[in-house]
């Protein structure tokens, strides 16, 4: 007995420390100083919650900037299923997967003679990443451009208002977030032709 309730009394307040009062706190915090970012960064229009801008979406058609390929579980860029595909360079399902995004950018943009950036054709490590880099982004100016009758040089000043440096100067790479920039392109001249 004169070790159990120590050992009981350590775990009913560890348990109200550590499972209760520190989540209650650092939700408060963060609800407090980071309240957009602390409920998942979402963006609205109209009322209307249309995405994320930490969880990317899937855009095939070619008015839109492409993401990233999508590694989680159906339907893709699923967050509750985040992860990588796992499959090795030699694996033949991403053979498959990387030829047939190669294969769908070259239909949509047969005369587009620029190298095709990797991260286009690859899902990232969780596989819901909502970037590209602005080499992916400048791949697909001239398609974007081209399918909603706007000038490239529009398209490339939305890039390069979605576009963010590295974090704090040096950490990560460029990025485009491709989710509202696609937005702000419906937003600028409406969805395009069908």
């Amino acid at each position: 007995m004169n070790q159990l309730r120590p050992a009981v009394v350590s775990l009913a307040l560890l348990t109200l420390l550590t499972g209760g009062l520190y989540p209650l706190a650092v939700t408060a915090i963060a609800q407090v100083l980071f309240p957009w970012q602390a409920n998942g960064s979402l963006i609205v229009q109209d009322g209307k919650t249309v995405g994320s801008v930490l969880i990317g979406q899937p855009f095939d058609d070619p008015k839109y900037f492409w993401t990233r390929l999508s590694a989680t579980a159906a339907p893709g860029y699923n967050g509750a299923g985040s992860s990588g595909s796992n499959l090795g360079p030699l694996n033949d399902a991403l053979t498959a997967a990387v030829q047939g995004r190669i294969d769908a950018l070259k239909a949509v943009d047969p005369g587009n003679v620029l190298p095709i950036p990797v991260d286009l054709v690859t899902a990232s490590g969780s596989g819901l990443d909502p970037h590209i880099s602005p080499a992916a982004a400048r791949y697909q100016v001239a398609r974007v451009a081209r399918m909603r009758g706007l000038p490239e040089g529009k398209v490339g000043e939305l890039v390069a208002r979605y576009t963010h440096g590295r974090q704090l100067g040096f950490l990560g790479e460029a990025v485009v977030e491709v989710v509202p920039l696609n937005l702000a392109l419906d937003a600028l001249a409406g969805p395009g032709p069908a």
